[in-house]
């Protein structure tokens, strides 16, 4: 009864699924996953006053993710609130790609799930070699840490780098990397620093397999919802006039990092499916690009190799 109550409150509110909102706020005030919902006992008078609460809330568009402190993705839950972007199931999609680019220069592949060893000596600072058989990873615009810590979670061979400049971001991420390691996941280095700097990683330049990134890709007038608007950091989710302001340096300095055939695998507003592929094709660096569509068939991520030296082709 309560249930349905809250998914009319709030379809009312304009949310776009209701009633599985209203089945995931039930389940987390009653701390049992959705899926045993209906075997679990009714809410108790102070739990349905909490669950009300939540609703109210969440009918101000206060994103989901806020009230009940978690997001899903791929095979972890992530803490994330106030400060921090909340990673989309959409992404998930870019992360898939790397975890199988990593596994391809792992020398024998991971494993889906928990587990690995102790990351390999030294730091993104440095230039320590890497173990035989461990690709290294990059993971830029890290914000809660989803991509690298599912690449890390998936393939255990790999060392991944994670970058962040937003302070409270860096707060999520350092906590779910500290969180997934206390769990038996393969550890992630956690770097604060912009990635638009032209040094950025110096240390490792030429060594990077695969580079991934998130960034910051809404054109600036483009209307966002409710939830993004009031409670997504700016600095996260808008990319300039024309989305790009991020992007263009990031394609510009991981062309640096990566080794030669190693890859990169970049985000984009659905309105770039052709202007981020041009923008790797023109740089002259890349080649074997290719755009990715998500499962609504919009464009969604863009994909290249580093081109290998012209005496070795």
């Amino acid at each position: 009864m309560a249930v349905a109550r809250a998914a009319r409150v709030l379809a009312a509110a304009g949310i776009d699924a209701p009633r599985a909102e209203a089945e995931l706020l039930a389940a987390h005030v009653l701390g049992v996953p959705r899926g045993r919902l209906a075997l679990a006992d009714g809410l108790a008078p102070d739990q349905l006053d909490r669950y009300d609460a939540l609703v109210a809330r969440r009918a101000t568009r206060e994103p989901l993710q806020h009230l009940t402190g978690t997001a899903a993705f791929r095979h972890l839950e992530l803490a994330v609130g106030p400060g921090v972007f909340v990673p989309r199931p959409e992404t998930e999609l870019l992360a898939g790609w790397g975890v199988d680019q990593a596994r391809l220069r792992s020398g024998g592949g991971g494993s889906s799930g928990p587990g690995g060893s102790a990351a390999p000596g030294g730091s993104a600072a440095g230039a320590a070699p890497l173990a035989a058989g461990s690709p290294l990873v990059v993971d830029l615009c890290s914000g809660s840490g989803a991509i690298a810590l599912a690449v890390a979670q998936e393939t255990p061979a790999a060392w991944v780098v994670a970058v962040e400049r937003s302070p409270a971001a860096l707060a999520w991420l350092r906590r779910n990397a500290a969180d997934r390691a206390a769990a038996g996941d393969r550890p992630v280095e956690v770097v604060a620093a912009d990635v638009t700097d032209p040094g950025l990683l110096g240390g490792l330049e030429g060594r990077v397999d695969v580079l991934l990134c998130n960034p910051p890709y809404v054109p600036r007038a483009v209307e966002v919802p409710p939830e993004v608007a009031a409670h997504d950091p700016d600095e996260a989710v808008f990319g300039g006039a024309d989305g790009l302001d991020v992007i263009r340096p990031v394609l510009a300095r991981a062309a640096l990092l990566l080794r030669p055939g190693g890859v990169l695998g970049v985000e984009h507003d659905d309105t770039h499916g052709a202007a981020v592929p041009a923008l790797l094709a023109a740089d002259g660096r890349y080649e074997a690009v290719e755009e990715h569509r998500d499962l609504a068939g919009r464009p969604r991520f863009a994909t290249a190799r580093r081109r290998l030296p012209a005496a070795a082709r």
